[in-house]
């Protein structure tokens, strides 16, 4: 019987800024703690269109366009939540103008975990951050609290790697590699090194 197996787990949500993506490479900044994370979810933006000969379908023409990843985390401190939505905060006043918003791209990265122990380590390459919504709520006796819910939508890279050319992500088993090992920087399907080999 084959063995069956779901998710079960998702930890070390973490970020970096595309600092470059063109024709001639692609480069990421630090890698930074996003958030705590409860719950990521994909969902693909795809189409597919038939094309008729001789009065018979003959061509499916699909087509991918983007991931959107829904987020549920803890809530953001006001210095990441600046920095991910390409607003402007002012580290010696503690202050985050809420306002004008620069374009900025980001990779993220994540680990998941089956039911049977094993783990999945996941970069997803290049997208944007939405401004997320909040919800504030007076406090009582009970235990409600609230984080927030982050909007990702990731697409393809500009720079075309020699492995697998232009690419959205990377995901790796978790037996060819380890926590420090992949999240000490963004690795792609060029700089990614099997611990194992």
């Amino acid at each position: 019987m084959d063995k069956i197996v779901e998710y079960r787990g998702i930890e070390n949500l973490v970020y970096a800024e595309v600092t470059k993506d063109d024709t001639t490479g692609i480069t990421f900044g630090a890698v930074k703690k996003l958030a705590g994370v409860a719950e990521l979810s994909k969902e693909v933006e795809s189409s597919k269109e038939i094309h008729y000969y001789d009065n018979k379908p003959a061509v499916v023409i699909n087509s991918v366009e983007n991931d959107n990843i829904t987020i549920n985390a803890s809530a953001l401190d006001l210095e990441t939540l600046a920095d991910i939505t390409g607003q402007s905060y002012n580290q010696a006043k503690g202050l985050m103008i809420e306002g004008t918003k620069t374009q900025k791209y980001f990779a993220i990265g994540y680990k998941t975990e089956m039911t049977d122990g094993s783990v999945i380590y996941v970069w997803r390459l290049k997208g944007t951050f939405a401004i997320p919504n909040s919800t504030h709520t007076t406090k009582n006796d009970g235990t409600d609290a609230k984080g927030q819910e982050l909007s990702f939508t990731g697409i393809n890279t500009t720079y075309e790697f020699t492995n697998g050319g232009s690419c959205r992500a990377i995901n790796v088993n978790g037996s060819k590699t380890s926590d420090v090992a992949f999240f000490d920087e963004v690795l792609t399907p060029d700089t990614f090194e099997d611990i194992q080999g």
